[in-house]
C-alpha cells in the first residue's frame, strides 16, 4: 500500500484517537462523597454501591446495584457475613406514613413518594424492618441526605435507593405471591487486582517492540544511506534516506496544535456523545486498527515471504501495492468487522485490544521526534491538556469532560473504543481496567527516540537513554495505579506521572553527559559519512 497515504490516514487517525487518556475503572466508584451534603452527627455515612441479590422461592435470581444512604447503619462488607431476609412491600407504598404491614425483621420496598427520606427510614424502622429499600423514580440513582434542620437522627436500620427499572422487577417478584428474600452487602476492591498488572505489561510491551522496530528501521535507513554516500559521488545531491517517505516527523508547531485540535475534538465527544456518535467512532477506529494490524503482518510475514511482500501490483486509486498486502488485508478487515458486530460480548476486549496495539505500534513506527525539544513541547503540552480535562474542567463544565468521554456516561454505550482494557478479575463489582492510546503513544514517542539514537551513537545498554527511559515510563505508569488505588479508583490523568518521569530522566541524563545539546537540536550523533558527503560536495562544486 502506498506510504504517503498510509501515513496520513495513520497519523489522521491517531491525532482522533488520542483524545482519550485517563486511567480508569469502569465499572463505578464503590466510595463516593458529595460536598453538598456534608456530613453531621446521625447523617454521616459514605455513599457507597450496594449489591442486592435475591432469591425467588429459594432459587437464585437477579441481583441490583443501589446506594446506600448517609443516614442509618452501614451496610455489611462480606457476602457470607450478610444475613438473607424476606422481601416485602410497603404500606403505605410511599412509607409516609405508619406501617400497616406486621413486620418481623423483614427488608421492606418503598417508593420514591414525596416525603423526606428519613421520614421513610423511621417509619421503616418503627414497624421492626430491617432495612429499606426506597424504589427511585428515575433510572438513575439519588444520592439520599438528610435535611439541613435534621438533627439528632437515631436511625438504627440501612437504607439503599434502587433504581427504577430494578424496583419494577422485585415488584413483580413480589406480585406473583412469591417468597422473595434478599441479601445487601457492599464489598470492598481488592488493592490491586492482576487486570493492572496485565494492562500495565501490555503497555510497556507495546512502547518495547515499537521502540525496536523504529530503532531497526532508522539503523536500516542509516546503513544504506551511508552506502549511498560512499558509492557515488554523482548522487550526493539526490541520495536520500529508502524509509524518509514512510516517515513522519512532528515539529514544535504540529506538536502544540496537536493539543488544541484534541481539546477541541473532546469538547466535541463530550457534547455529541451519543449512540450514533459512538458507532462513527467505532467505524474510524477500524479503519486505524485494520491499517495498523495490516502493516504489522505485512512487516512480520515478509520475513518469510519475502519476494511476495516485494512484488507489487497497481491497484486503482491505491496505487503499488504488494501482493502480500493484498493477501493480508481481507483478514485485517474480516477481523475489525467481526469486532465491530460483536463488541459487546464478554470477551470482544480481546479483539479492541490487538486491533489498539497494532495502530499504536505502526504509528509509533511511522511518527517520530526528530529531537528532544519537540518532545520536551509535546509532552508538555500533553501533560498540561491531561490535567486541565481531567480536573480544571469540573470547575467549567461541572464534571471531568475526560473521565465522562471516556466512560461514556453520556452515551448509553461501554465508551468509547480508543482504549486498552481488560477486565478485572478478582474485583466483585467486575469492570475494566483502562488505559488510554495517548499515555502510551506520547511517552512512547520519546522512548522510541531515545533507541534510535542509542543504536545510531552505538551506546550500550546501560550507557544509552533507553533502558532508563523505558524504565521511567514503566515506573511513572506504576505510580499512576498507586495513585488510582488510593483515589478508590477516581480516574487520574497518567500523565501527571509519566511525564515527569519519562522527560525528566532523559533531561536530567543528557545534561549530565553532556548531550544534552546534541539531543535537544540535532536529535542524532554526527556520523563520519556526513563529513565524506561535505567533502564530496565541495569537489563537485571545484568541479564545476
Amino acid at each position: 500500500m502506498d506510504s504517503q497515504r498510509l501515513c496520513g490516514l495513520v497519523f489522521v487517525s491517531a491525532l482522533i484517537l488520542l483524545v482519550s487518556k485517563p486511567s480508569s475503572v469502569t465499572a463505578g466508584d464503590i466510595v463516593h462523597d458529595d460536598d453538598s451534603a456534608p456530613k453531621k452527627p446521625g447523617c454521616e455515612n459514605n455513599f457507597v454501591l450496594v449489591k442486592v441479590q435475591t432469591w425467588v422461592d429459594g432459587v437464585e435470581a437477579s441481583e441490583f446495584v443501589g446506594v446506600g444512604a448517609r443516614f442509618g447503619t452501614t451496610i455489611e462488607s462480606k457476602e457470607k457475613k450478610a444475613q438473607q431476609t424476606r422481601l416485602i412491600l410497603s404500606n403505605p407504598r410511599d412509607c409516609c406514613n405508619k406501617q400497616n404491614n406486621k413486620l418481623a425483621g423483614d427488608v421492606i420496598l418503598v417508593d420514591r413518594g414525596h416525603c423526606k427520606f428519613t421520614t421513610k427510614a423511621n417509619f421503616a424502622q418503627q414497624a421492626n424492618a430491617s432495612a429499606v429499600l426506597i424504589v427511585n423514580n428515575q433510572k438513575e440513582l439519588y444520592k439520599m441526605v438528610c435535611e439541613p434542620d435534621e438533627t439528632a437522627l437515631d436511625i438504627r436500620i440501612p437504607a439503599v435507593m434502587l433504581p427504577q427499572d430494578a424496583g419494577a422487577t422485585l415488584e413483580k417478584m413480589l406480585m406473583n405471591n412469591s417468597l422473595v428474600s434478599v441479601q445487601l452487602y457492599s464489598p470492598q476492591r481488592p488493592v490491586v487486582d492482576i487486570a493492572e498488572v496485565f494492562l500495565w505489561l501490555m503497555a510497556v510491551g507495546t512502547i518495547l517492540c515499537a521502540s525496536y522496530w523504529s530503532a531497526w528501521s532508522a539503523r536500516e535507513a542509516s546503513i544504506e544511506q551511508d552506502k549511498l554516500l560512499k558509492d557515488a559521488s554523482d548522487e550526493i545531491p539526490s541520495a536520500k534516506a529508502p524509509l524518509g517517505a514512510s516517515v513522519v516527523d512532528i515539529s514544535t508547531t504540529s506538536a502544540v496544535l496537536f493539543v488544541i485540535i484534541a481539546s477541541c475534538f473532546l469538547v466535541i465527544l463530550y457534547k455529541l456523545m451519543s449512540g450514533w456518535f459512538v458507532e462513527l467512532l467505532v467505524v474510524l477506529f477500524c479503519i486505524g486498527g485494520v491499517e495498523g494490524l495490516q502493516t504489522c503482518l505485512v512487516a512480520l510475514l515478509s520475513r518469510w515471504f519475502k519476494r511476495t511482500g516485494e512484488s507489487y501490483i497497481k491497484v486503482p486509486i491505491l496505487g503499488a501495492v504488494s501482493y502480500l498486502t493484498l493477501a493480508v488485508s481481507p483478514f485485517c478487515i474480516a477481523f475489525a468487522v467481526l469486532w465491530a458486530v460483536f463488541r459487546n460480548i464478554s470477551f470482544a476486549w480481546i479483539g479492541q485490544d490487538i486491533l489498539g496495539i497494532a495502530l499504536i505500534i505502526t504509528v509509533l513506527q511511522i511518527v517520530r521526534i526528530p529531537n528532544l525539544k519537540v518532545g520536551t513541547v509535546l509532552l508538555s503540552c500533553a501533560f498540561l491538556y491531561d490535567i486541565f480535562w481531567v480536573f480544571v474542567s469540573k470547575k467549567l463544565f461541572h464534571e471531568s469532560v475526560m473521565i465522562v468521554v471516556a466512560s461514556g456516561d453520556k452515551s448509553g454505550e461501554d465508551g468509547i473504543p480508543m482504549l486498552l482494557k481488560i477486565p478485572r478479575m478478582f474485583d466483585p463489582w467486575g469492570g475494566f481496567s483502562i488505559i488510554g492510546f495517548g499515555d502510551i503513544l506520547l511517552p512512547g514517542l520519546l522512548v522510541a527516540f531515545s533507541l534510535r539514537y542509542d543504536w545510531l551513537a552505538n551506546k550500550t545498554l546501560r550507557a544509552g537513554y533507553f533502558l532508563w527511559a523505558m524504565m521511567a515510563y514503566g515506573l511513572g505508569l506504576l505510580i499512576t495505579y498507586v495513585a488510582l488505588n488510593l483515589m478508590d479508583g477516581h480516574g487520574q490523568p497518567a500523565l501527571l506521572y509519566i511525564v515527569p518521569f519519562t522527560l525528566g530522566t532523559f533531561l536530567t541524563l543528557g545534561k549530565k553527559r553532556g548531550d544534552l545539546q546534541i539531543l535537544w537540536s540535532r536529535g542524532e550523533p554526527e556520523r563520519p559519512c556526513s563529513h565524506i558527503k561535505l567533502e564530496q560536495s565541495q569537489e563537485l562544486d571545484e568541479a564545476k
